[in-house]
């Protein structure tokens, strides 16, 4: 404090001093101004050349047809389907693993050094590349477990991928639970389990499904880890179980923009449509779920 009563002395003391930080205050305020109008302005150029060449070829037939080497016939059923079934698939894989993580590691696991190391871990591995995923999926799931290149190992690859996003968030959100709230439940006689499920996660699951859903949108937009387990890019039928082949919507989209036709151009615009619609939608679950529990919790 000392130190600080010093400073503050010496600038009224140095008005030249004062200014020359004001300045240099509003200059970074002026530098940081225009790199986000920058990355704004950029974004929405995207979004406009996206709308005006996808928009014309959006249509229910676009949704309902297969991919075909003609533009006008192409559709993007079943990559739709693949990237359904397999979201759906790595949420029930990933979510009740990485909660059951979190909550082992704040509430259970004792505060030694092995956990710490657990914890540095996983912390590192959310910051690994994609494509080693898939490469772990095609040797561990693909040809050691011999699922094939189906949506199950798929699957088995993006829960991976994103389960240390999901235990990190769910610990945050774990921690966020005020500690007077665990000690009132433990002071009613409560066990620790009674507390976990009766306090603790009432009070933490706002976080918790924020932070699966956001995870889980990052999956539905990747395709390298897909790519390497052996999802297809050309697939002329529906998926119906999960040991069958698929693609899914962004392989096909990269599919689609490599095409020397230019009109496959305006096909995967729409097609980025499409998974820019099911992205915002997923994401205003998120918003809704975590507004609503959240309201509940204040009541």
């Amino acid at each position: 404090m000392s130190v600080l009563r010093e400073d503050l002395v010496r600038l009224i003391d140095n008005p030249v001093s004062l200014q020359r930080r004001k300045i240099k205050n509003k200059f970074f305020h002026v530098v940081l101004f225009l790199c986000t109008i920058f990355g704004v302005v950029v974004l929405a150029f995207l979004l406009y050349d996206i709308l005006k060449k996808g928009l014309p070829w959006l249509s229910v037939d676009f949704i309902k047809n297969f991919p075909s080497r003609f533009p006008k016939k192409s559709g993007i059923y079943p990559a739709l389907l693949g990237s359904l079934m397999l979201i759906l698939l790595t949420t029930v894989i990933a979510f009740p693993i990485g909660v059951g993580t979190a909550i082992y590691l704040e509430e259970y696991a004792g505060n030694n050094r092995f956990t710490e190391l657990i914890k540095l871990n996983i912390a590192n591995l959310a910051g690994v590349p994609s494509i080693i995923y898939g490469m772990l999926g095609l040797a561990v799931f693909v040809r050691a477990l011999g699922m094939g290149r189906s949506i199950l190992a798929g699957s088995f690859t993006m829960a991976l991928l994103i389960l240390p996003i999901i235990i990190i968030s769910s610990q945050e959100a774990i921690r966020s639970v005020p500690g007077i709230l665990k000690q009132a439940s433990y002071a009613l006689g409560t066990t620790k389990w009674q507390t976990v499920t009766g306090v603790i996660l009432p009070y933490a699951i706002p976080g918790i499904l924020t932070g699966t859903i956001l995870a889980v949108s990052r999956a539905l937009g990747e395709a390298a880890p897909l790519i390497v387990v052996g999802a297809l890019s050309y697939v002329s039928f529906a998926p119906s179980s999960v040991m069958d082949s698929f693609t899914t919507l962004p392989i096909q989209i990269f599919n689609w923009a490599s095409m020397p036709k230019k009109e496959f151009q305006n096909v995967a615009a729409a097609g980025i449509i499409v998974l820019l619609i099911i992205l915002l939608a997923v994401n205003a679950i998120a918003i809704i779920l975590r507004d609503k529990y959240q309201i509940r919790m204040k009541d």
